[in-house]
């Protein structure tokens, strides 16, 4: 664009100002603290700042100093209290491709200012939301097939995803609703699921009311936590491993109070095991949710397939060698794999990485066992039941964790570090 300015001739307020919209975006669209902290540093170099940049899920302190003027004399800090983030594949692109033409000189800092602030006017019509509440029903389909469960139980399940689908929007925007939504989410499944198994068909009833929670399972949260705290992000990163447990108690609450509202009402399920479909159907089912989770993530129409492509691969690759040599052989694989790919996807084309490495992991964490192992630990009052829960998710997360920082020693992220 013509009449773009020097980055570092800019006036200081302005450049601040940029800096800050700009860490806002990238925190509100799931940006973990080690990542962020990179393109902040890496952003104010270019831009002839020094900052200090402190991050933590629910806001952000950056400290601001002109090394061109003397200690002390512009020191500017601003803070800034935020929710925490949601993962939003378009805009992280939008916000990152708008930082490119600003540091490349094709945009000069005010008009980069104004781009990003027309980012928070995006918002998604009717469709937009109707397509995301129906993706809550295509992700509980979609692991249900994976699972090979019945057609039953697969019905069931997307049935409770589209209502919990249709309580998140109707939560979102409610702060009173909003705090007990997982919990509302839990006692939906539950009562949901036990209704059908009593007057209905019998059902795997533990594994459906787990695959419709699980687009609200915090597994991603619970792996990006203890990376961060490999990442001596220690306050980023036990904050928000307390708010993925804290989500995973909640869930739990929910359906055990569904269970024994049930109990109390003299509501008894028909429980059974069983999983008799063909290979094909979990071919499906890994079809529906990469697709599901394309919508979920936000990807624009362009990364759809791409996304779709590495949420598969991710648990192809996890599936295929952990067959051959065990499945935390298998999980570390698939996310070496993964991160490898994605940090070599953003150096290579110069967008984010984030688009090949969330979905690559989102099917390998730990949030289905972390729900059921607590939901075993309740209904059997076996405490061992629930250490071999929290072995399991354990085992999960370090192969998951060793993968990402030996993913990111394989192919190094680009320096803006998304």
């Amino acid at each position: 664009m013509s009449g773009a300015s020097p980055l570092t001739t800019a006036t200081y307020a302005a450049r601040i100002a940029f800096v800050v919209e700009l860490a806002e975006h990238l925190h509100a669209y799931g940006t973990t603290a080690q990542r962020l902290e990179g393109a902040m540093i890496s952003v104010t170099q270019r831009l002839g700042l020094e900052c200090e940049p402190w991050i933590n899920p629910t806001g952000m302190v950056l400290s601001f100093s002109d090394p061109m003027r003397p200690p002390g004399d512009s020191d500017t800090t601003r803070v800034i209290r935020m929710p925490p983030g949601d993962t939003d594949l378009y805009k992280l692109c939008e916000t990152d491709r708008i930082a490119e033409q600003v540091m490349a000189g094709e945009m000069d800092l005010a008009e980069g200012y104004a781009a990003l602030r027309a980012l928070d006017a995006r918002q998604p019509g009717r469709w937009g939301k109707a397509l995301q509440v129906l993706a809550f029903a295509m992700v509980a389909m979609g692991l249900a097939g994976v699972w090979r469960l019945p057609w039953q139980d697969i019905a069931t399940a997307g049935t409770i995803g589209l209502l919990i689908g249709a309580l998140d929007l109707a939560t979102r925007n409610g702060t009173r609703l909003k705090e007990a939504q997982e919990a509302l989410a839990g006692m939906l499944a539950g009562v949901v699921a036990i209704l059908v198994s009593a007057f209905v068909v019998p059902l795997n009833l533990n594994t459906v009311i787990i695959a419709s929670l699980i687009v609200m399972l915090p597994g991603m949260a619970l792996t990006n936590a203890i990376n961060e705290l490999t990442s001596q992000h220690l306050v980023s990163g036990t904050a928000r491993f307390s708010g993925a447990i804290t989500t995973v108690l909640k869930l739990t609450i929910g359906t055990i109070i569904a269970l024994t509202l049930m109990q109390l009402l003299g509501v008894e399920p028909q429980v059974r095991a069983l999983r008799p479909q063909a290979q094909w159907v979990e071919w499906a089912g890994l079809a529906i949710a990469a697709g599901a989770f394309a919508i979920l993530f936000r990807a624009a129409r362009r990364d759809v397939l791409l996304v779709m492509a590495a949420a598969a691969s991710g648990f192809l690759i996890s599936r295929w060698v952990g067959a051959a040599l065990g499945p935390n052989i298998g999980l570390f694989v698939a996310a070496l794999v993964t991160t490898a790919a994605g940090n070599g996807y953003a150096r290579w084309v110069n967008r984010p990485g984030a688009l090949i490495r969330v979905p690559g992991i989102i099917m390998l964490v730990p949030g289905s066992n972390s729900l059921r192992g607590l939901m075993n630990l309740v209904q059997q009052q076996d405490v061992a039941a629930g250490q071999e829960a929290v072995l399991i998710v354990m085992n999960i997360v370090l192969a998951l964790i060793a993968g990402l920082l030996f993913g990111n020693v394989l192919v190094p992220a680009r320096n803006k570090n998304l």
